[in-house]
C-alpha cells in the first residue's frame, strides 16, 4: 500500500489558526447559552477515609446559590468502567482532592464562595502516599496499560551480566509530572426538554465521552451529543473522560439549567492524572567492543487504590537494542494518592530517560562514542518480538543529527569546556515511539458548487488536525486544498478515536482517504452536474487499520543537546537542541515541525524545570499550580531545531505517515542530563536537574 504524497508535506497554515488568535474560537467553557449557570467543587481536605457529616446551610443561604450536590443528594450513576468517575456516589475519600461536593450558582464567583463555606466532618484513616523501591505492597502486574506484560525475559541476564566485560548498575528517578494544558479541563452541559443531553467537554475524543455519559446516566448513545470543537491541549490528561464533565451533567440535571464546570488549575493534580514517580535499576553489560550481552531495566512506579494504571517505563528496552540477554519489569504499588494517568509519551519518556542515560554511562565506561555505541547495538529485527521493523532508520538519524551538530568535533573528554564560570557540553540520546492506529469512520461529500465536504469525529488539540485532514482529502480526491472543508469536534460526527497515542491523523486520515477515494471513483462515474444535495462516499477502517501487519512499527529519532552550567548559581541552560526523525511520510511540515519543538520543549522542562513532590503528612501534592509547578518559557528555549528523515514505508496507512505528537519529549531529557555530565564530570540521576542538586554535585 504505497503511497506517493502530492499535495501533502506542504507547509499549509492551521485552518483554525485566526479564529484562536483572534479570539473567535469558543472553547468547552465558553458556550454562554441562556440561563448558564456555573459549579464550584469541594475537594476533599484528607488522603483517606470518609465523610462523617457535611454542612450546607450556610452555602445555601449565600447569595446566588442554587443547590449543593452531595453524596447525599447527587443523582445515582450507573456503574461504570472507570471508579475515578464515581462522584458524589458515597462517603469514601480515597485521595485528598477529590470531589465531595458541588456548589451550583448563578456565577462563577458565587460558586466559588459558596464551596468555601461549606462544613466538612471527616473519620480519617491512616494513609500511605510515600513510593519506595522496597515498598512492601508492589506487585508485578500481568499486564501494563496498553496490554504490555509486566514482565518479559530473555535468555539468561542476570547471568550474563554478572560475567559482562563492562558493565554498569545505576538507578534513576523520575519525579511525578503533571498535565498543564494552557486550557484547564472545563465542560458545559445541558438536558434539552426531549431528555438529550448536550455537553461541550475540553477532551481529545468526544466519541468516547458521549459512550461513558450514556452508559452512566443510563441513555442511549443516539441521546447524547458532546462536541469538542477546540481544545486548548490535553498532552494525555483530556484523553479519556475526567469528573468535570460528569459533574457538569448532574448538576445540570439536578438544577435544570446550562452548567459550567472548569476545574481550577490546583485542582487538576488532583482530579485529571498525572504521570506517576518512576524508580528506574538499569543493568548494562557489554563486551569490550560495546555490544550488549545483557540488559536489564526495573521499574517501580505507584498507582492509586482505586484505579490501576502503570507507567510502562520498561517497555523502550524491549525495541530499542540488540541484546541475546534481556529481563525488563514493572512493579507497581498502590498508594493513597491521586489516579495516575496518560502523559505525553506514557512509557516511553520516562522509560527512555533511564536506558538512554545508562547508555551514556556505558558508553564513558567503554572509553566508546555514545553515538557508535547505539550504532554498534542496532538490532535486525524487534528484539522483544521478532518481528521485523517495518522501518527503522535509526541509524540514519544518528548520523545526520551528529553531522548537523558538529558532533565530530565534540571532544569527549567531561569538564574541559568552560567560559568563565560556566561549564559546556553536549549530549545525544535516541527516541523511540510505537505506531499506533486504531479503526475509524468518515464521509467524503462532494457538493454541486464544485467543493467537498469530509466528516469525522477527529479531535483538533492544537496539532493541526483539521488541516492535515484537509490535505490527505484533497490529495486523494486530486483536487485544490481550498475546495476541502473538514468537519470535525462533534459525536454527532461520524465515529472516530481519541486524539492519543500519536494515532489520530494516522487513524482519521486512514478513513478520510478510503471515503475520498470511493467518492473520487464515484464521481469518475458521474457524468454533468451533481445534483443536490450531491455525492457521498463513507468508510470504516475496521478490519483493516487494525489488522496485524506483521511487521515491528514505531518512529525513530536522535537528540542532541548543548548546555552550559553555572558553577556559581548551579544554573543549567540549554544552548541548543537539535533533533532529527524518521517518522514516515511527513504530512506537513509546519504543523509536523510543531509538534516536534513542542515535544522537544516539553523534554525540557522535565529535565530542568518540572518537579512535583508528594506531602507524606498531608497526602497532596506541593506544586499544584504553575507558581511552584516550573513549565519551560521562551527564554528558556533559545534554539530548538527539528529536521527528519523521509521514509518510505508501505506497511503504515495509506499515507504513509507515523505519529509525531510524542516522539520530540522521548530521549530529551537523557541528550540534556547527558550534556550535563560532559559538561561537569558529574554523572546526575534524578530529575529535574534543578540548581540545588547540580551545586550539590559540583561540590
Amino acid at each position: 500500500m504505497t503511497y506517493t504524497p502530492t499535495a501533502l508535506g506542504a507547509p499549509a497554515e492551521r485552518r483554525e489558526g485566526r479564529e484562536k488568535v483572534t479570539g473567535r474560537a469558543r472553547y468547552a467553557a465558553e458556550h454562554t447559552v441562556p440561563g448558564r449557570v456555573h459549579a464550584w467543587t469541594v475537594p476533599a481536605a484528607i488522603a483517606r477515609g470518609s465523610v462523617r457529616a457535611i454542612d450546607t446551610d450556610d452555602t445555601l443561604r449565600s447569595p446566588g446559590v442554587l443547590a449543593v450536590l452531595t453524596h447525599e443528594n447527587a443523582p445515582k450513576l450507573a456503574d461504570g468502567d472507570d471508579p475515578t468517575l464515581a462522584v458524589l456516589q458515597n462517603s469514601r475519600v480515597p485521595h485528598r482532592g477529590w470531589p465531595i461536593a458541588l456548589v451550583v450558582a448563578e456565577t462563577l464567583e458565587a460558586a466559588r464562595a459558596g464551596a468555601a463555606a461549606v462544613r466538612v466532618e471527616y473519620e480519617a484513616r491512616d494513609h500511605d502516599v510515600t513510593l519506595t523501591d522496597s515498598h512492601p505492597g508492589a506487585y508485578i502486574p500481568e499486564k501494563a496499560n496498553g496490554g504490555f506484560p509486566g514482565l518479559r525475559e530473555r535468555g539468561d541476564p542476570e547471568g550474563a551480566f554478572a560475567s559482562a566485560a563492562v558493565s554498569v548498575d545505576t538507578a534513576y528517578r523520575v519525579p511525578p509530572l503533571h498535565n498543564h494544558p494552557m486550557e484547564p479541563h472545563a465542560a458545559t452541559a445541558r438536558w434539552d426538554d426531549d431528555g438529550r443531553l448536550v455537553v461541550h467537554d475540553s477532551s481529545q475524543g468526544s466519541t468516547v465521552v458521549r459512550a461513558t455519559l450514556a452508559a452512566l446516566f443510563r441513555l442511549p448513545e443516539d441521546r447524547v451529543v458532546v462536541g469538542s470543537e477546540h481544545v486548548g491541549g490535553g498532552f494525555g490528561s483530556k484523553g479519556t473522560p475526567r469528573p468535570h464533565v460528569v459533574l457538569a451533567a448532574m448538576a445540570a440535571r439536578q438544577t435544570g439549567r446550562p452548567v459550567t464546570v472548569a476545574l481550577p488549575r490546583r485542582l487538576m493534580p488532583a482530579l485529571v492524572g498525572h504521570r506517576a514517580p518512576t524508580l528506574h535499576r538499569v543493568r548494562l553489560g557489554a563486551d569490550e567492543h560495546g555490544s550488549l550481552t545483557s540488559l536489564l531495566h526495573e521499574v517501580t512506579t505507584h498507582t492509586s487504590r482505586i484505579k490501576e494504571f502503570v507507567e510502562q517505563a520498561a517497555v523502550p528496552a524491549r525495541v530499542m537494542y540488540a541484546s541475546l540477554n534481556s529481563g525488563t519489569s514493572h512493579r507497581v504499588v498502590p498508594l493513597d494518592v491521586p489516579s495516575p494517568s496518560w502523559m505525553r509519551a506514557p512509557g516511553e519518556a520516562p522509560g527512555m530517560y533511564a536506558l538512554e542515560s545508562a547508555m551514556d554511562e556505558l558508553a564513558t565506561a567503554l572509553g566508546m562514542d555514545p553515538v557508535e555505541l547505539r550504532i554498534a547495538n542496532e538490532p535486525d529485527a524487534e528484539p522483544d518480538s521478532g518481528k521485523p521493523f517495518s522501518s527503522r532508520h535509526l541509524v540514519e538519524c544518528l548520523r545526520e543529527g551528529a553531522r548537523r551538530f558538529d558532533w565530530a568535533h565534540r571532544d569527549p573528554r567531561p569538564g574541559l569546556r568552560s567560559a568563565g564560570p560556566l561549564l559546556v557540553g553536549s549530549g545525544v540520546a535516541a527516541a523511540v515511539y510505537p505506531v499506533l492506529i486504531q479503526p475509524s469512520t468518515a464521509t467524503a461529500q462532494a457538493l454541486p458548487d464544485g467543493s467537498f465536504t469530509v466528516r469525522v469525529n477527529a479531535t483538533d488539540i492544537g496539532t493541526g488536525a483539521r488541516t492535515v485532514l484537509a490535505q490527505i482529502a484533497a490529495d486523494a480526491l486530486g483536487v485544490p486544498l481550498e475546495r476541502v472543508r473538514t468537519e470535525i469536534g462533534n459525536s454527532d460526527l461520524p465515529s472516530a478515536p481519541l486524539a492519543g497515542g500519536s494515532s489520530g491523523t494516522a487513524s482519521w486520515g486512514w478513513a478520510v482517504h478510503e471515503a475520498c477515494t470511493r467518492l473520487r471513483a464515484g464521481l469518475a462515474e458521474h457524468t454533468g452536474q451533481l445534483p443536490e444535495p450531491g455525492l457521498t462516499a463513507s468508510a470504516d477502517t475496521e478490519g483493516s487499520a487494525d489488522a496485524d501487519s506483521g511487521y515491528a512499527r514505531h518512529a525513530f529519532g536522535a537528540h542532541f543537546a548543548e548546555v552550559s552550567v553555572d558553577t556559581v548559581t548551579g544554573e543549567v541552560r540549554v544552548r541548543r537542541l537539535l533533533g532529527v526523525y524518521a517518522a514516515g511520510h511527513i504530512l506537513n511540515a509546519r504543523t509536523a515541525r510543531s509538534q516536534f519543538i513542542g515535544g522537544m520543549t516539553m523534554g525540557l522542562g522535565m529535565a530542568l524545570t518540572e518537579n512535583s513532590t508528594m506531602d507524606a503528612a498531608f497526602g497532596d501534592f506541593t506544586e499544584a499550580d504553575l507558581a511552584a509547578y516550573h513549565v519551560p518559557v521562551h527564554a528558556d528555549v533559545p534554539a530548538v531545531e527539528a529536521h527528519w528523515i523521509d521514509e518510505d514505508d508501505p506497511h503504515l496507512n495509506p499515507m504513509g505517515s507515523k505519529g509525531v505528537g510524542e516522539i520530540g519529549i522521548v530521549g530529551t531529557a537523557a541528550a540534556i542530563g547527558n550534556a550535563v555530565h560532559h559538561a561537569t564530570g558529574v554523572r546526575y540521576r534524578e530529575l529535574p536537574l534543578t540548581p540545588d542538586q547540580v551545586l550539590a554535585g559540583l561540590s
